[in-house]
């Protein structure tokens, strides 16, 4: 047997795995790292998150990625440097991780990685007869192994694709395994780049269970204010948003986007929704009405609504014959009070008994949750026995959610 092989076999085997999961969202803000101790597989799953921090990028990591980010047309050349170079950088902030959090890398037994998204293009978006879903993340796997001298799961999205999904979004496998309950029905509202959620419902097996993007999250607010105000890379607690009064024209004009009118599972990012269709939906509105004043205040005060209105809409056309409902936020955008001010005062409206939660309530930091079910998935790959694949064998025909084991292995030496 190959020691590489052993190795996995070891891990595998062992009662529990101390796993790093990685996150490297579209907000660049920086790497999210959560180191988990995770026993079982499957519906046997435990997780305990041990310890979550998030290292800041500097402004030359955020330079280099957005020369490439969300752009259909760029320097291959550049996009091939980028590739190892992100590994090695998220290498060089695992290791401080580790040393800052106090542990050894011998402590590790897996690093699970999401990489660096720079492109994300479902057929939906590219419409293009010849080619099917396909998603880009760079940062790879084989760097960051060699850097911090730890087995490193990467690539994860990639298998998804093959076997016929979207890449995106992947978090309903751990929502199932951490959050399902049989007493309650719950959303997993996660709000970052782009917000996605996942529906469990109280009977749900995973066969059922919903999973989507529902549109921006934060990407067009964060986008507008690092264009706008060159000090800033987002509104810290939409201080701007706040100064600034919904725009009723320019709101309708950023609803009025096919996207909005799919059904669901789908899947969307940056290249959609981003500075170019803001400014054609502020040339739209502006045309209409010359004398329409908008200040920088104003757009991100619609923007803020934007995200706020088509989420709820999505919860909406999910639970729509449903009371008593259980939403559970992560992501960035539970920092954003105008934000969460406006989507709970809207399920108000919409639901009895509406109940808004973070994920803090299952002891899971909602900062950390990405991070968190990533690293559930390298379990998954390393520990999963029949009993808790049978779990994932879905029907083939949901090309939505493919069962299939995700993951590439790099190994340290």
């Amino acid at each position: 047997m190959h020691p590489h092989i052993k190795k996995l076999y070891e891990i595998s085997a062992k009662p529990s795995r101390i796993i790093i999961g990685l996150m490297s969202g579209t907000s660049l803000d920086g790497l999210d790292v959560a180191i988990c101790k995770i026993s079982g597989a499957g519906k046997h799953t435990e997780c305990e998150l041990l310890d979550f921090t998030t290292l800041d990028y500097d402004q030359e990591y955020r330079t280099k990625i957005r020369s490439i980010f969300a752009k259909p047309d760029g320097h291959l050349e550049t996009l091939c440097l980028l590739n190892a170079w992100v590994g090695r950088y998220h290498a060089k902030l695992v290791n401080q991780a580790i040393a800052e959090l106090g542990y050894t890398s011998s402590q590790i037994d897996i690093i699970a990685s999401h990489g660096q998204t720079v492109y994300h293009c479902p057929k939906i978006q590219h419409q293009q007869a010849q080619y099917e879903n396909s998603t880009l993340q760079i940062g790879d796997g084989d760097h960051i192994a060699l850097g911090t001298n730890i087995i490193t799961l990467s690539d994860f999205r990639q298998k998804h694709i093959a076997a016929g999904g979207q890449g995106a979004p992947l978090v309903m496998y751990g929502d199932y395994l951490l959050f399902h309950s049989p007493e309650e029905d719950r959303v997993l509202l996660n709000i970052g780049g782009i917000a996605n959620l996942s529906f469990i419902s109280k009977d749900a097996k995973l066969d059922t269970i919903i999973s989507s993007d529902i549109g921006p999250g934060n990407t067009m607010m964060d986008a507008y204010i690092q264009r706008s105000f060159n000090n800033l890379q987002f509104d810290k607690d939409a201080r701007i948003a706040k100064q600034g009064k919904v725009n009723k024209a320019l709101l309708n004009a950023l609803l009025n986007h096919p996207f909005f009118a799919l059904g669901f599972p789908k899947t969307t990012g940056p290249e959609v929704f981003n500075l170019h269709f803001l400014d054609a939906a502020i040339a739209k509105v502006t045309h209409e009405n010359p004398k329409m004043e908008l200040r920088h205040e104003d757009v991100m005060a619609t923007l803020c609504e934007f995200s706020a209105i088509t989420i709820v809409n999505a919860i909406c056309a999910l639970l729509s014959h449903r009371d008593n409902v259980h939403i559970y936020s992560s992501g960035g955008g539970i920092h954003n009070p105008v934000l969460m001010e406006s989507i709970y005062r809207k399920l108000q409206v919409q639901f009895k008994g509406v109940n808004l939660h973070t994920t803090d309530a299952f002891d899971i930091n909602p900062d950390a949750k990405e991070a968190v079910l990533f690293a559930l998935l390298a379990n998954e790959t390393l520990s999963a026995d029949q009993s808790a694949r049978d779990m994932f064998s879905i029907n083939p025909s949901d090309l939505a959610v493919p069962a299939v084991t995700m993951g590439k292995i790099s190994f340290p030496d």
